[in-house]
């Protein structure tokens, strides 16, 4: 069994608040042999599935992951529901402005300092043979693979290319973009008719033009634009799994998250 450590405590957060509070999330997928993760799948089924069109919700944040709805009018649709972490998102990147200016920035803001360069496509390929990229859903990743270690690796290998600042998150921003593309391309069923963007990448403007340019004609918006905060969307999903909680109501997706069945997720904690 694998592990997963939640920041706060939903037993102090209750007492504190006088509130009840849901917490620890991950738990339970994980005492059934899933992966924790993804846990918004089910959510997004709910909120984001279409009646006649299938959609990819694709959430970047510091990982990249990705929920596929089936079209509504599928027989048993919610069974055909997919997920897993499709690699970086935006964590390399962050760490790359942060070490490239000292720390004096922490992200580049709408993709701008990428934009003014231009990716390197053949270490793109090179990265995408990290065999995460090649091991079938269900599947999660996170800091800990694309972290700081990982990053240094990239960078020994844009210094020996001699490649700019600008040139350098251009082909680390080009690796999100490819890996998402590639697990659709390798691990979907089919193609999305639509492509629904969410969390911090997706106010990264040149990333979502260089997702929408490699997925045309398939078109690329945000959350925003089907009416669900793009920036508060994993709040949304988190209060959604509380919620059904505390109807004892299952939250995961085995076919996600590569649990043994589906469960409840969250411990519940009543004020005093």
């Amino acid at each position: 069994l694998g592990y997963s450590l939640q920041l706060g405590r939903g037993a102090v957060i209750a007492e504190l608040t006088k509130i009840p509070t849901v917490s620890n999330f991950r738990a339970g997928d994980i005492a059934a042999k899933g992966h924790g993760a993804p846990l918004v799948p089910r959510v997004d089924a709910y909120f984001l599935s279409h009646s006649h069109e299938s959609r990819c919700v694709q959430n970047i944040g510091g990982i990249g992951n990705v929920a596929y709805l089936p079209s509504r009018s599928h027989p048993h649709w919610l069974e055909k529901v997919r997920g897993w972490d499709t690699g970086p998102g935006n964590s390399l990147l962050d760490l790359a402005v942060q070490y490239l200016t000292d720390g004096t920035q922490t992200y580049d803001a709408d993709g701008n300092w990428a934009a003014s360069g231009t990716p390197c496509h053949a270490l793109v390929e090179k990265w995408l043979s990290e065999d995460y990229f090649q091991l079938p859903p269900p599947k999660s990743t996170g800091r800990e693979l694309f972290g700081w270690e990982y990053l240094q690796n990239c960078l020994v290998d844009t210094n020996t290319l001699n490649l700019n600042a600008a040139d350098t998150l251009a082909t680390l921003t080009e690796l999100t973009v490819a890996s998402i593309v590639h697990s659709y391309q390798t691990f979907l069923p089919q193609l999305p008719k639509r492509v629904l963007l969410c969390g911090g990448g997706s106010r990264n403007l040149y990333l979502k033009r260089r997702l929408q340019e490699l997925l045309a004609p398939i078109p690329v918006q945000t959350t925003d634009e089907v009416g669900l905060s793009a920036n508060f969307k994993e709040a949304i999903a988190f209060a959604v799994l509380a919620y059904w909680r505390m109807l004892n109501l299952p939250g995961n997706l085995p076919q996600a998250t590569g649990a043994t069945q589906q469960v409840l997720l969250g411990e519940v904690h009543l004020p005093m």
